[in-house]
């Protein structure tokens, strides 16, 4: 090969290699996005789990929401009030006391207290079992089904299966919500932290068709909302409900109730 040939070829490709390198460099220049610091010192303050709690699409997605005013700054439920006063610094407001809150599964019927319909042999998912007949084994429709699908959604592992019923870590709990969406029968709610009491049965039947359902479902007989001194239990759809921002933690209505379906939580 000539080497005037080898010569020209190193230097045709060292222009066209700079011709590359400018186009290139140019095109950064010209094309490249803004960065806006505060939204980036944000997403670094965020706890980066990406669990989807705040609503939007993970911690990315929430800090351009906050940067942009679109969301607050104690939108983190996972993060809480720590992660919220370091947003809170980065763009300059005060930032309000929240409080903390966690899941509670408003259901107490496990293999020993509901009663079995039937062996069930399908797809050990909540989801599936609620499209069998009579919505999965456990005779109450309305219960938990216990396959545990709140346990594997759950990013924090604050949901485990007891005896065929979900149980709440309360102090694992970064309350992100993602067992609620699951959860195909909506048993499962996000409660004050410090909540003293709540009614552990969402079961709309009548107290007869409960009892022979589950030994320990609500049966709407009203004593607790009788009782109460604060006037934070109704008794609707034959099934009682605690409002907490009125329960004094007394305890009354679980001393009246008779089956015992209001626990301390």
């Amino acid at each position: 090969m000539n080497i005037a040939g080898i010569i020209l070829a190193a230097i045709m490709i060292g222009i066209l290699g700079c011709f590359i390198g400018f186009f290139l460099g140019f095109a950064g220049i010209k094309f490249q996005v803004e960065v806006d610091e505060k939204e980036s010192a944000i997403n670094e303050a965020l706890p980066g789990n990406n669990c989807g709690g705040c609503g939007f699409a993970g911690c990315s997605g929430l800090a351009a929401a906050i940067a942009k005013g679109d969301a607050p700054v104690n939108a983190c439920p996972v993060g809480g009030e720590a992660v919220a006063k370091k947003i809170g610094e980065i763009i300059g407001v005060s930032v309000d006391q929240g409080k903390r809150m966690t899941a509670f599964i408003h259901c107490m019927g496990d293999c020993n207290k509901a009663t079995t319909a039937y062996e069930y042999t399908g797809t050990k998912d909540c989801r599936m079992a609620k499209y069998v007949p009579g919505g999965g084994p456990k005779a109450c429709d309305m219960g938990c089904i216990g396959f545990g699908t709140c346990v594997q959604e759950c990013p924090f592992d604050a949901i485990r299966i007891v005896n065929g019923i979900a149980v709440v870590d309360k102090e694992a709990c970064k309350a992100c919500g993602k067992c609620i969406e699951v959860c195909p029968n909506h048993l499962i709610s996000m409660i004050p932290y410090d909540a003293k009491y709540e009614v552990a049965c969402k079961s709309k039947q009548k107290g007869q068709v409960t009892m022979k359902m589950c030994s320990i479902g609500c049966i709407a007989c009203t004593l607790c909302e009788r009782n109460c001194p604060c006037q934070a239990i109704k008794v609707d759809d034959n099934c009682a409900s605690i409002d907490q921002d009125l329960c004094n933690g007394c305890g009354i209505c679980a001393e009246k109730c008779p089956k015992k379906v209001i626990v301390k939580v």
